[in-house]
């Protein structure tokens, strides 16, 4: 930032590492348009399963370059990584709009995701929240400014137990005039069918907007909450399946919220590197779903375990009745739910861990391979 550049493509928290987040993919409101993290890399330095320490990118070493993007840790320890910039901007206009319903919701983030360059936002997010004045899982959660209100009269009557959320962001420089960046901002937004009178927005510079979720971490550091369990669950869910997955779980196994954001939005297939070691669903277009709990302080163990037999719950069913999706971010307890995980590209992951980690010494964690393959 010093020199004006910035990564194209980020995580929402930043309070990560670089080798870390790639080595599952990394996903923002970027990613619709340059694709997750492993997509914005060029080189990379890595500690091998064998004890080498490899330098490798597309050109050079490209099997391990893409093993390792995406490899869950299983293949290397990266330790260094050259990412893709571009100049970085001034300002952001960051922007909330309200729906009452699923399909139109998921409707204008597909077509938003699926614009050119100029003719959508630069940022494209979505979340769930509750039909309700709770402060940690309803209406409380949207504004972005301690002076906007939510005004649950502008709903439609017909809104149901959770409502959706479509968060836009628009980048633009300090020299640039707000009648061009408003002109913009209503061209866009004219297109969209949220509901009238529930649209939240605030100017801000880049890096504060970059740091949004930091503000959120020193909160729950406060109250108590950064420190709890906290029984994530992320899931792929392909756009065939998505309204399926909203009825069962958004509207009916988790309708009260999860003490935390429960984000829905879409990405395209197209910016995905398929010689990664990342699967995704089938399709163009797929949605990410994150349901990120917390748990407040002085919580009950068998709470805690609650939450977790309802993110099992939760991919159960999805393995019951044939939805098409992968867990981000994964977390198996036998082979076999490891072999499901992959499908047809579990044979090509076998493959990549006997040629980098042989012995298996990067293994036992995920359980992902036993120490003796």
């Amino acid at each position: 930032m010093v020199y004006g550049l910035a990564p194209r493509s980020w995580t929402d928290y930043l309070g990560l590492t670089v080798g870390g987040t790639l080595s599952n993919a990394g996903v923002s409101g970027q990613a619709f348009r340059y694709g997750p993290q492993t997509s914005n890399v060029t080189e990379l330095d890595v500690v091998t399963g064998n004890g080498d320490v490899v330098t490798c990118s597309e050109m050079e070493n490209s099997e391990l370059f893409f093993s390792v993007l995406g490899g869950l840790g299983q293949f290397g320890i990266i330790t260094r990584a050259r990412v893709l910039l571009q100049p970085a901007p001034d300002m952001v206009r960051w922007i909330r709009i309200v729906y009452a319903e699923f399909d139109e919701f998921t409707r204008d983030a597909e077509w938003l995701v699926s614009q050119k360059d100029e003719s959508s936002f630069d940022y494209v997010e979505g979340f769930v929240f509750v039909n309700g004045d709770d402060p940690v899982n309803g209406w409380p959660t949207v504004p972005l400014h301690p002076d906007q209100d939510f005004d649950p009269t502008r709903l439609p009557q017909s809104s149901g137990s959770v409502l959706y959320c479509l968060e836009l962001a628009l980048h633009y420089r300090d020299s640039d005039s707000n009648s061009s960046v408003d002109k913009r901002m209503e061209r866009l937004l004219g297109r969209l069918r949220f509901d009238e009178g529930l649209r939240f927005e605030v100017d801000l510079p880049y890096v504060d907007f970059l740091l949004r979720v930091k503000r959120s971490e020193e909160i729950a550091k406060v109250n108590g909450t950064w420190e709890t369990p906290h029984p994530w669950l992320n899931l792929f869910v392909s756009k065939r399946d998505i309204g399926d997955f909203e009825q069962k779980v958004f509207k009916e196994l988790v309708k009260n919220g999860v003490g935390g954001p429960m984000l829905v939005y879409p990405l395209l297939r197209s910016r995905w590197d398929d010689r990664t070691s990342v699967v995704l669903p089938e399709g163009e277009i797929f949605y990410i779903v994150a349901l990120l709990r917390f748990v407040p302080p002085g919580a009950k163990a068998s709470s805690v375990d609650k939450l977790v037999a309802q993110n099992q719950e939760i991919v159960q069913w999805c393995v019951k009745n044939g939805i098409d999706f992968k867990l981000y971010l994964p977390h198996y307890k036998s082979r076999e739910e490891w072999i499901r995980h992959f499908g047809n590209r579990w044979s090509r992951f076998v493959d990549r861990k006997a040629m980098f980690d042989p012995m298996a010494i990067l293994s036992p964690g995920q359980k992902v391979f036993n120490r003796a393959l």
